[in-house]
């Protein structure tokens, strides 16, 4: 990842403020896009830029700073978005997930920020997301093994819901019943999503499965399944002969069908090995990002997508 010398980063941050405030927009629209009156929140990643769409509402303009089809764990920032982090009325990111934000916020100078590592803390899963360990809040920043991929177990995704309701009501008391009932709908949304994962995942023939990157781990842990990564936690680190060996042995021992890749991924490595054993693949899509390419046009469609697959390869009735 690339992350902004300190100095220039403030440079770049000043001056990009100066320009956003020199150009603010009079009337309707405002310089970011939002409408007036609406709050500008600012989205480290797709995920918590779908809870903020659908807590705040109409209420405000929700930006990304991860593009769709972007691999949000290399994300750079342009200057424009570094003015963004300083300006927004509420800006949502994970710490230790993308280092370039990380580094806007430190720079920034807002208040109005929610970590969310702070709300669901990061779990170290080991170097492959095969371990559970203790919580990430008893490991330095330095510390590579803490697997950021919270929202992909529901129940994680609720207890953000309730942090960015919580946060929007402080800022805009004035809508707090409007973001109350829009969080009890996401709520509802998302304990359906736990509930099918239990029952569909109750009766497998296997519980093991074998994925591109170590993705999964929250999932695997709350839904009782085994996750058998090919790469690490990063989607782009290239796997050793030895490590593609012992993914070999796993799929052999536990007669995987199945091996899963990405969408905003190289799958070569993932459909080698599966030309190798004479394998299916598909797509257990880690929900970075929605592309054209994705199987569902938002995170609780994709998330009902990945438990068909997830059903499909481990046989479950």
């Amino acid at each position: 990842m690339t992350v902004f010398p300190r100095a220039l980063g403030a440079l770049l941050s000043m001056s990009a403020l100066l320009l956003v405030t020199a150009c603010g927009a009079t009337g309707g629209a405002k310089a970011d896009g939002s409408q007036s009156g609406q709050l500008t929140i600012v989205a480290g990643f797709y995920p918590l830029q779908y809870v903020a769409e659908r807590v705040a509402g109409t209420h405000a303009s929700v930006q990304s700073l991860t593009k769709p089809g972007a691999e949000p764990h290399d994300l750079e920032l342009t200057p424009k978005q570094v003015a963004s982090v300083s300006t927004a009325d509420l800006v949502l990111y994970e710490k230790h997930f993308q280092a370039a934000v990380d580094d806007a916020v430190a720079q920034s100078g807002n208040d109005h920020v929610l970590d969310t590592a702070t709300v669901v803390p990061l779990e170290d899963h080991g170097p492959l997301g095969e371990e559970e360990h203790e919580h990430g809040d008893e490991h330095s920043e330095g510390t590579t093994n803490l697997d950021p991929h919270v929202w992909l177990d529901p129940n994680n995704m609720i207890k953000i819901s309730d942090a960015v309701t919580a946060a929007l009501t402080k800022q805009d008391p004035d809508n707090a019943a409007d973001y109350t009932k829009n969080a009890a709908a996401l709520t509802d949304d998302l304990k359906g999503l736990d509930s099918a994962y239990r029952s569909g995942l109750k009766s497998c023939q296997r519980t093991e499965f074998v994925t591109s990157h170590a993705a999964f781990g929250y999932l695997a842990e709350r839904y009782d399944l085994t996750q058998v990564p090919i790469n690490g936690l990063s989607p782009d680190s290239e796997p050793s002969p030895a490590r593609i060996a012992a993914v070999q042995q796993e799929i052999t021992k536990h007669k995987v069908t199945t091996i899963f890749y990405e969408t905003l991924v190289s799958p070569a490595v993932a459909k080698s090995i599966a030309g190798d054993l004479k394998l299916k693949t598909d797509v257990l899509d880690p929900i970075e990002g929605i592309t054209d390419q994705s199987k569902g046009k938002d995170y609780v469609a994709v998330m009902k997508s990945n438990l068909t697959a997830l059903q499909k390869a481990n046989g479950c009735s």
